[in-house]
């Protein structure tokens, strides 16, 4: 089994965190999007994972120049081998799979990384492929999925009158990664483009029509990472279901002064608590300093200074300094508010 990692995308809604940071790269919980999604992808398939392919922007693009070298050691942590394509120009969803086409073959997963997902079923690989899927509140917001005696029969973008509220959550299987890239190449040879951009939705669309049957894989939880405050609530619903899998985040050397820290939070390695109040729902990334703050349901990366605060739904970015009475903030990298 391989994965595929389409993560070309700046992020753009995600800034001023992305400006120096992949969004798949954003830590959540002490472990990057990207990293929690693979892992989540591996519980659900009864197959060892052979390779990752990741598939990114360029440098130009704001891709740090060590990007290749973190996903790669994402890879290996879990046995598989790591391969990075680059997608030099946003030509659609199709087109960033097709840069991946080396390592399409056999049985595939493709996963856009810009989602998180908790599931309990295991995916049935006899089948020719499958879309995971969420039920939704509103369907109109998304792509989605009608079914009939168990299979796939329509795939409707952002319906204005209701068909299905089983939204695409944007992570597929393919039985047959050859089948796919050569019909992403049709698509390619022939210039069939939709709205300017090679669309996977056209693949899934002609492979159906020429016989292949595709199953829903239905989701517990869907957690989007494209905006600040849906990245927020996402650390807080990840935090729970480590909190429910009986995992402790909070790091054996953190220092407590005067402190309490009220579960569930992950505290990253060296970091200073000094008369202050934590949690629930927050995440400090390693090498942090907090005094004199009150915090919750927040998301701070690593080497942040923290004084005066009292935060609630706040992010903020690396080597960030803080000292003021502001609550629901967004701040990136190397920003100072003192």
């Amino acid at each position: 089994m391989k994965i595929i990692v389409p993560m070309a995308g700046v992020g753009s809604r995600l800034r001023p965190h992305t400006l120096t940071t992949p969004k798949p790269l954003t830590v959540i919980a002490g472990k990057t999007i990207v990293q929690r999604l693979v892992e989540d992808i591996s519980k659900v398939i009864d197959q060892k994972i052979e390779e990752i392919a990741f598939v990114i922007g360029p440098v130009t693009k704001g891709f740090p120049s060590d990007t290749a070298e973190k996903l790669l050691k994402i890879a290996n942590s879990l046995g598989a081998k790591g391969s990075v394509y680059v997608q030099e120009e946003a030509l659609g969803t199709a087109h960033a799979i097709y840069c991946a086409k080396e390592s399409l073959s056999g049985p595939c997963v493709v996963a856009y990384a810009d989602t998180l997902f908790k599931a309990d079923f295991t995916l049935d690989t006899n089948a020719d492929g499958a879309i995971w899927v969420k039920q939704v509140e509103d369907p109109s917001a998304f792509g989605v999925v009608k079914l009939e005696n168990g299979f796939i029969t329509d795939f409707v973008e952002k319906p204005k009158e209701f068909v299905s509220d089983l939204a695409i959550i944007g992570i597929y299987y393919f039985k047959d990664g050859n089948k796919l890239k050569e019909e992403i190449q049709y698509l390619i040879d022939n210039d069939l483009k939709e709205n300017n951009e090679y669309q996977l939705t056209n693949v899934l669309e002609s492979l159906k029509q020429q016989g292949a049957k595709f199953i829903p894989g239905k989701v517990n939880a869907w957690m989007d990472c494209g905006k600040k405050d849906p990245t927020v609530d996402t650390n807080k619903q990840v935090l729970s279901f480590e909190a429910k899998d009986g995992n402790n985040l909070v790091s054996e050397d953190v220092i407590v002064e005067n402190s309490e820290i009220i579960q569930p939070c992950y505290i990253g390695k060296n970091v200073v608590l000094k008369n202050s109040k934590i949690g629930p729902y927050v995440s400090i990334g390693e090498n942090s300093t907090v005094e004199n703050a009150t915090i919750t349901n927040s998301l701070i990366q690593t080497n942040v200074e923290i004084s005066n605060a009292n935060f609630d739904n706040a992010m903020i970015g690396n080597y960030a300094k803080y000292n003021g009475k502001f609550t629901s903030i967004s701040i990136g990298d190397y920003t100072e508010l003192i």
